[in-house]
């Protein structure tokens, strides 16, 4: 199966004759390695087709990834030479079963051969890491790929490996980014690394950010910068034109001053008045600094590198929806309602609804004049109430009305019930707790005759 990175999207594939149009055909091998080979027997191939091809010494086993006109602009932008003095390579046949068992059983000890080569470079003490082992698809040759920050002389390590292992040694250094590009991986932006997808030149990852170096932010899986920095330098270049340049001096009646850093996004530059190390910064905008340069060319010095008049930032004319309302507004405690303090305006109301409730005064007069029954304990209406130490006006009828009974026992029961009406305008409360029992039905009266009520309320 081709590999993502390698695979070239045939767009010539519908053109008239642009299958036809070259016998070059583009073959792929193991990892990143491509070549392209001379189709001289007019062998019918299409993409997909395991080819024996030419090598040094022997033959390898190859996939033919691309075929038609495309090869040639694929050979032009890889810098193939196909003129006088450059033969090409062939195309021998189309892979047979026995060239295909030869292929898996080489394949097959790459690994093991990897592992082996490893404790070998380390046994000879040398500073190197070998990546990955590609054996040649008859078997007779095998690629070692190895990673080494300094110059290294395997000389000795290729006769240790070349008896070891009885095939021709072939050693190729490779860096760390194609190292992590022949691994693998996904990368802090959630997608497969791009040296192991499509990336194939790897140049010097150029720092015109003037940013910080962070290795934990800075550094991808092969500890080197991330290549992903190189897709932002054209902005940053195309920025830093709109800039001055960082050799030009800025001189003040006091002092001269030196660039030593550059924010481009705020288009801001700090000076220092020592070239080696940061003395006495000062930060200011571009076109301040433009404006010194002009000055200074002009021959003057302003007095200080910062404008006079400091720039008020803009006012914001948006304002802050969430700052009208508190977040924590829901957070308070309901405070509880306090108890209406008790008083005689305060259940005034109570007396006047209770008043409809009640009987009037002429009713409880008749219902004393019944000599065998109990007088009811019915209350006065709010509406009813008298000043103190006052009679009520119906005493007089009560006292005529019980004339049969015995004056003095009426005039017992109007002075109780004057009594009883002026307790009830000095404690409000218990009107209330009392007015549920005039709902109720009236006891019957007990007989044995009526017995005056001398003894007050407790």
């Amino acid at each position: 199966m081709q590999n993502n990175k390698l695979n070239t999207y045939d767009w010539l594939c519908d053109v008239p004759d642009a299958e036809n149009a070259t016998d070059y055909v583009e073959v792929q091998f193991k990892n990143t390695r491509k070549g392209y080979y001379l189709n001289s027997s007019k062998i019918p191939l299409e993409k997909g087709d395991m080819v024996a091809v030419e090598a040094s010494p022997g033959h390898d086993i190859g996939t033919v990834t691309l075929t038609g006109k495309l090869v040639l602009l694929q050979m032009k932008k890889n810098n193939v030479r196909t003129g006088e003095g450059y033969e090409p390579k062939k195309v021998y046949r189309k892979a047979k079963p026995t060239d295909i068992e030869k292929y898996e059983e080489a394949k097959a000890k790459e690994h093991a051969t990897m592992i082996r080569s490893r404790q070998i470079a380390a046994d000879l003490g040398l500073n190197m890491k070998i990546g990955d082992v590609e054996y040649q698809g008859d078997g007779n040759k095998a690629i070692f790929y190895y990673i080494a920050d300094e110059r290294v002389d395997f000389r000795q390590l290729i006769k240790v490996l070349a008896e070891a292992f009885r095939v021709r040694i072939e050693m190729k250094q490779i860096g760390a980014r194609q190292e992590a590009g022949r691994i693998g991986g996904i990368g802090p932006c959630g997608r497969e690394l791009c040296c192991s997808s499509w990336m194939t030149s790897f140049v010097s990852v150029a720092r015109y950010q003037d940013i910080s170096m962070n290795p934990q932010k800075l550094a991808g899986q092969c500890a080197k910068l991330k290549c992903c920095i190189n897709y932002e330098v054209d902005a940053y270049v195309e920025a830093q034109k709109r800039l001055p340049s960082r050799e030009i001096v800025l001189e003040t009646k006091d002092n001269n001053y030196y660039h030593f850093k550059t924010d481009i996004f705020k288009r801001e530059i700090t000076y220092s008045t020592d070239k080696s190390f940061a003395a006495n910064l000062v930060t200011i905008s571009a076109d301040r600094a433009f404006d010194v340069i002009n000055m200074n060319k002009k021959g003057s010095k302003p007095v200080t590198l910062e404008a006079d008049t400091k720039p008020q930032p803009p006012k914001r004319d948006a304002q802050d929806i969430l700052g009208q309302d508190s977040v924590t507004r829901f957070d308070s405690v309901k405070k509880k309602k306090k108890k209406r303090p008790s008083g005689n305006g305060g259940n005034g109301g109570n007396g006047n609804n209770s008043g409809g409730n009640h009987p009037n005064a002429s009713a409880n007069g008749e219902n004393r004049e019944n000599g065998n029954n109990k007088p009811a304990n019915n209350r006065p209406s709010g509406n009813d109430k008298q000043p103190r130490n006052e009679k009520a006006p119906n005493n007089n009828n009560n006292n005529n009305s019980g004339g049969n009974k015995g004056g003095g026992n009426n005039n017992n029961r109007n002075n109780n019930n004057n009594n009883r009406n002026n307790r009830n305008r000095q404690k409000p409360k218990e009107n209330n707790d009392k007015q549920a029992n005039n709902d109720k039905p009236q006891h019957q009266a007990k007989p044995g005759g009526n017995k005056p009520e001398n003894k007050p309320e407790a």
